[in-house]
């Protein structure tokens, strides 16, 4: 499977006052060309393992790609009865130097 078509996970990490590093949250980034069933086993395997997964999109063909992983792991998790629900929201990011406007999902247990 070529790079390109795996999810991206990048991980944030923050410092605490006792100077150890914790990790406080997994964000799924999401192209138009990404797998879907590839996206949603990792938004469910950051759940399981996290308890919340982000996920982020820009564009409208990575938000299809993104809102298609979020059911099916919906699916996958109600196999286990973990009923999640997605809560969307603007997020600007940094990309190139430039400014962008991306969708972030925050998939939670409900």
């Amino acid at each position: 499977m070529r790079s390109s078509r795996k999810a991206l996970i990048s991980q944030t990490w923050h410092s605490s006052p006792d100077d150890t590093w914790r990790h406080i949250m997994s964000v799924i980034k999401v192209s138009a060309r990404s797998r879907t069933a590839s996206v949603a086993g990792a938004i469910a395997g950051v759940i399981r393992e996290s308890g919340k997964a982000e996920v982020q999109a820009i564009g409208a063909g990575a938000v299809n790609q993104a809102v298609k992983a979020i059911a099916i792991a919906t699916g996958y998790l109600a196999e286990e009865d973990v009923n999640v629900v997605a809560i969307p929201a603007f997020a600007e990011v940094l990309i190139d130097g430039q400014e962008r406007t991306a969708i972030r999902i925050l998939v939670e247990p409900r």
